[in-house]
């Protein structure tokens, strides 16, 4: 995933503000849980942009649907490739977005 000038392998989370968390990982592999992205969630953000992974095999898990639903944000959840174009979309007219996304698999 290219993220400005930068290539990135690994998952990363992009906060509202630009600062990019490169190499991110969950407790349980491909279960997203609120734990696994606390600090993103703390940001503030209105939107959260969830890339599951090239075949969408990551999972969002009923605590993280909650808590997002509960706190007002929006949750758009997709394989990376279109959550990352969502992700853009948001950011470029100007809405205050966070993104997570899983590269692999």
């Amino acid at each position: 995933m290219m993220i400005g000038d930068h290539t990135h392998r690994s998952d990363v989370m992009i906060y509202p503000d630009g600062q990019v968390e490169d190499g991110w990982r969950r407790k349980a592999g491909h279960r997203l849980e609120t734990a696994d992205i606390h600090g993103l969630l703390n940001s503030g953000p209105d939107i959260l942009v969830v890339g599951t992974g090239i075949y969408g095999r990551m999972h969002i898990q009923p605590d993280l649907k909650s808590y997002v639903k509960k706190n007002g944000i929006q949750l758009v959840n997709k394989p990376t490739e279109q959550a990352a174009l969502e992700f853009n979309r948001f950011k470029l007219a100007g809405l205050n977005v966070a993104g997570c996304f899983h590269l692999t698999c």
